[in-house]
């Protein structure tokens, strides 16, 4: 059984915290319904939740003067970043203080011998390769927004090019996170590997904000490519799609990045980002990166593996507006869903499976859309195994939204059937962790005793990945 935890603070004691911190940190504290409002949610359908106070830190220390404050007072506390997340992680669901660390944004060292930098963790994204570009670097994990890197550590982000690089839990050499009784802890070396210890790097890794602050982070790098080379390539149908990638990767071409877009997607993408030289068909876009020698023999094999399957319509794009053009369309597919259908709403999932596992699951997934009568165009990082929904549903209309989540259980009760999980990237937020215990049913128990060791009080990001 688990033990209760302590209530959190009353009214008054919220109160007086929040006026404690108004004074304590001025301009960089509010109260405004308009930022309380701003710091409620993500980009997510998952009910919005206040903070009482937004607080915006510019140092270690501050936020665990914070930690400290809100520790002592039993107010719960939520790390904020750019929130683009997509699973209710940011939502002050039992209220108290939002800790906005987007101010926090400098790029405190880089090494371009070693191929690593340390940042603070309102640094995003963009912000991180503008600086790198000049050195010949780049940071590759791309989730498709402009996440902060704090952000992108506590979900354990990945996105179009994993399946050459990794994801965030590969390229995180160390941390210094914040404790939710305010001590500051610093985790990892700059050592490529280590075996020294309990892995912490990776325990806060993925966390969601439920085990503490991450505050700085220690990046690994990677050199530009001298080339790199994108495609587009239409088929028949999906299995022929899948197919191929899984052909590739058996002869180990190198994919930087290979999506996948099904008919129903490419419709809405050709419409809302203007690709009218595509047709509504399952659709492969690829990129290759390496030497002008070795892309041109990637290029080769690619190009004879479609045309085996059925492939048309190979249309490379070596200039950067074109590449830029094509993956600014599959990073727009929410958008690019939304304008497909005025006036819904959408739900998203997120299955990762084994490969040889991908066409079973899509072609089961798409039998459930097909039955539910909604319309749901599907897109995925085919390389590693990963694919979404777009589940979308007309919130005006009776029952139409327990059927489009009642779709996207199936697709997480699905994809750890087949020996996957329930969210490849997006993480378990507030609406997941019936699924995180159908997939970890043991291992339930030990996450449970690692946050109750951490988080004492249980006023770190509380509601999210665990239930208390």
């Amino acid at each position: 059984m688990n033990s209760p935890l302590p209530p959190f603070a009353d009214r008054a004691a919220r109160e007086a915290l929040a006026e404690r911190l108004l004074q304590r940190f001025g301009s960089r504290a509010s109260r405004a319904a308009a930022l309380r409002e701003q710091h409620s949610h993500g980009e997510n359908i998952t009910d919005a939740g206040l903070p009482d106070v937004v607080v915006f830190p510019h140092t270690n220390d501050e936020i665990a003067e914070i930690a400290r404050a809100c520790f002592e007072a039993r107010m719960p506390m939520v790390p904020f970043g750019a929130g683009t997340s997509l699973e209710g992680h940011v939502a002050a669901i039992h209220g108290g203080v939002s800790v906005d660390l987007t101010q926090m944004n400098g790029i405190l060292d880089v090494d371009a011998q070693a191929l690593d930098c340390r940042v603070q963790a309102g640094v995003t994204r963009v912000q991180l390769n503008n600086a790198l570009r000049g050195q010949g670097l780049f940071f590759p994990i791309d989730p498709g927004a402009d996440a902060t890197l704090g952000g992108m550590t506590a979900t354990r982000a990945s996105g179009t090019a994993a399946v050459r690089y990794g994801t965030m839990r590969d390229a995180v050499l160390g941390l210094t996170v914040v404790t939710p009784d305010g001590r500051i802890v610093h985790t990892g070396t700059r050592a490529r590997k280590t075996a020294a210890g309990l892995d912490l790097t990776r325990l806060f890794v993925g966390s969601e904000g439920t085990l503490g602050f991450v505050a700085e982070v220690q990046l690994r790098l990677w050199g530009l490519p001298e080339t790199v080379q994108a495609a587009v390539c239409q088929f028949p149908d999906l299995t022929a799609a899948v197919g191929i990638v899984i052909a590739a990767l058996q002869m180990g071409v190198p994919l930087a990045r290979v999506e996948l877009l099904d008919a129903v997607q490419m419709q809405a993408c050709i419409a809302h980002s203007k690709l009218d030289e595509f047709k509504p068909l399952p659709t492969l876009f690829v990129e290759f990166h390496g030497s002008p020698a070795a892309v041109r023999e990637q290029i080769e094999t690619m190009e004879s593996l479609a045309g085996d399957a059925g492939g048309t319509g190979f249309q490379w794009a070596e200039r950067p507006e074109d590449r830029t053009r094509l993956w600014k369309a599959r990073h727009e597919v929410t958008y690019a869903n939304l304008a497909f259908r005025p006036g819904h709403a959408m739900i998203g999932t997120d299955a990762c499976v084994p490969i040889s596992k991908l066409v079973q699951c899509i072609e089961e997934t798409l039998a459930d859309v097909a039955r539910s009568g909604l319309v749901a165009p599907l897109a995925g990082h085919v390389g590693d195994g990963n694919f979404h929904l777009g589940i979308l549903y007309d919130p005006a209309r009776d029952g139409e939204r327990a059927r489009a989540e009642a779709l996207a259980e199936g697709v997480a009760l699905r994809a750890i059937r087949l020996g996957g999980t329930c969210t490849g990237e997006h993480g378990i937020g507030q609406h997941r962790i019936h699924q995180l215990e159908a997939e970890h049913p043991d291992g339930i128990v030990l996450m449970r005793a690692v946050k109750h060791a951490l988080d004492t009080r249980g006023v770190m990001n509380p509601g999210k990945m665990l239930r208390a």
